[in-house]
């Protein structure tokens, strides 16, 4: 069942040439698709279309078949979590309240939380096994820990769909590890996963399928094990590249390389 569907899309910053341009994208429930590309490329500005942050120039983004033009943030939050790249508070927060945040959608303007918005906040946070963290201020905690409390926030949401925009850079190895291992475990409830990433590794790991973005747009969407190819990363990062096979469900890529005609 498809859940969010991107059509035609192109955007382009005021007096400035377009990022991309036709892009298409289906999202279907429970489906992990990664998007790998350079620096620059335009996959964090394609996360933003997603949830109406920018506007499109041409095209369409929906939501179970709705354009979300026609939707307010508040509706759009109710459907979409997000996590971007940078998401560092300034305030003290406990943990509690910044998960308790993700209701928010769900309130009226002049509402309160209610009991069951704190259970729901309880639930999220047990869910991520940081419920002993939930009177820490947020500021305190480390990289991995404040990761798992911005999915729990995203997660009290209960939207349909998650945006994830790099989510585990700044990581350590094992809270890498264990990020991609949630966003599994997510889709397997049926969430819908958009991520972006760097790491052709992780989309091995977690992703269903993979978005190449170059060139204004996507070169091609396909299983991990069919778009993620010698040529392809050659293609898109300007690197030649090892695809290792080591153990019977597991592919790493290794960079072996700078190609030197990578420009001409």
């Amino acid at each position: 069942m498809t859940i969010l569907e991107v059509k035609n899309a192109t955007f382009a910053y005021e007096n400035s040439d377009n990022i991309f341009e036709g892009v298409n994208l289906t999202v279907d429930r429970g489906d992990v698709i990664c998007i790998l590309g350079s620096n620059g490329c335009g996959k964090t500005t394609l996360m933003k279309c997603m949830n109406k942050l920018h506007e499109l120039k041409d095209g369409a983004v929906y939501i179970n078949g709705e354009n979300i033009k026609t939707m307010d943030q508040r509706t759009i939050a109710r459907n979409i979590g997000y996590i971007p790249q940078g998401h560092v508070s300034t305030f003290a927060f406990s943990v509690f309240d910044v998960v308790l945040m993700g209701r928010t959608p769900h309130l009226d303007y002049l509402d309160s939380p209610g009991k069951k918005d704190r259970l729901i906040t309880e639930e999220a946070l047990k869910k991520f096994g940081i419920y002993h963290l939930k009177n820490k201020p947020y500021t305190s905690l480390s990289g991995g820990e404040q990761q798992l409390v911005f999915f729990a926030r995203v997660i009290a949401q209960q939207p349909q769909i998650l945006l994830l925009d790099e989510p585990t850079s700044h990581l350590d190895f094992g809270n890498q590890l264990k990020t991609l291992n949630i966003i599994s475990k997510l889709s397997q409830e049926g969430i819908a996963i958009v991520m972006t990433s760097h790491y052709p590794d992780h989309a091995f790991i977690s992703a269903n399928k993979v978005a190449l973005m170059k060139d204004q747009g996507f070169l091609g969407i396909d299983t991990p094990n069919n778009i993620i190819t010698t040529e392809n990363m050659e293609r898109v990062y300007g690197i030649h590249v090892k695809i290792m096979e080591i153990s019977p469900n597991r592919k790493i890529c290794v960079p072996i390389e700078i190609l030197t005609d990578y420009n001409k």
